[in-house]
């Protein structure tokens, strides 16, 4: 049912992503929000709502412009999905901006292989990345995309490899210029999320814990089915794949150094894995398993979200 609904981009399809969206966010301030419903508070719930639909349209642009989707919503729903299964992440401003900005530049790398304007696109990435930074500073690991994009399609002009030191130079004076005019704050706050933090012992109740738990499984099954598959993807597009795949790791590997840990710092790893979960779904033949799979996804997904509200 869900499977078959969501199988066509269609304005009917959007409408009610839109609402559903609406539905879940709503439910989660006004039952798990820690944020005031004064004129600052209320400002800020509303951006971090117009944040998450801008997410949803730069992974639908991302996948739909890079040949990744058969013309499905599969990638903005598990997207959500999987936002739900952490629904905190709806209060945390910081981590929210950071991941939109990778989104940006994520969008960038992928296009990356059409091989048009490369080196904006290399630039681009790079600053995106570095701004994101400054919201959550683990989140630079993914400069390394940027070099692994790098490799798989313009490696031979060195130029390309200078371009985000440029972007790290740009990035500092911009940081520094909003910081000193407008919140001096910031740069205590980047300072604060500098040091290296792999413990796990974060949990505040045994709810975060078992959400981990049931998220776990999901990740593990669609990872291993596109690694198991991967080869089998159209050529032109096994590089992009690679690449989704590389966005993945290095999502997981700012979860486990980042300090100040919370379940809901795997949201990088989000994007990717929707990727990864809308090809697993859209290319198995069977209509039963596609049903099985997006079905105890969204279960899985709300019992979670419920559990920590």
């Amino acid at each position: 049912m869900i499977a078959s609904l969501f199988r066509k981009s269609t304005p009917f399809n959007y409408t009610v992503l839109i609402v559903i969206v609406a539905v879940f966010y709503l439910l989660f301030q006004f039952s798990g929000s820690a944020k005031g419903n004064d004129a600052i508070g209320i400002v800020e719930k509303v951006f971090l709502f117009s944040l998450v639909f801008s997410s949803l349209f730069i992974l639908n642009f991302i996948v739909k412009k890079n040949g990744m989707s058969r013309d499905n919503s599969y990638a903005i729903l598990f997207y959500f999905l999987f936002v739900l299964f952490f629904p905190y992440a709806f209060d945390n401003f910081n981590l929210m901006v950071s991941n939109f900005l990778v989104l940006l530049a994520l969008r960038r790398l992928i296009s990356l292989q059409s091989l048009k304007a490369p080196k904006e696109k290399i630039f681009d990435a790079s600053l995106w990345i570095f701004l994101a930074a400054i919201f959550h500073f683990w989140s630079i690991l993914f400069i390394a995309l940027v070099f692994i994009s790098i490799l798989f399609h313009v490696s031979r002009d060195f130029r390309n490899w200078i371009l985000p030191f440029i972007a790290f130079i740009a990035a500092i004076v911009l940081f520094f210029l909003f910081a000193f005019i407008f919140d001096e704050t910031r740069i205590a706050f980047v300072m604060s999320n500098i040091p290296i933090d792999v413990s796990i012992d974060y949990f505040t109740d045994t709810k975060q814990n078992l959400a981990l738990s049931i998220f776990a499984p999901v990740v593990v099954y669609y990872l291993v089915v596109t690694l198991m598959t991967l080869s089998s993807r159209p050529l032109i597009l096994q590089s992009s794949y690679k690449k989704v795949i590389s966005a993945f790791f290095i999502g997981l590997a700012v979860f486990i150094i980042s300090p100040h840990k919370s379940n809901e710092v795997l949201m990088y790893t989000f994007a990717p894995l929707a990727i990864m979960a809308s090809t697993i779904v859209e290319t198995t033949s069977s209509e039963l398993k596609r049903e099985l799979m997006v079905g105890l996804t969204a279960v899985l997904a709300i019992v979670s979200f419920f559990m920590q509200l």
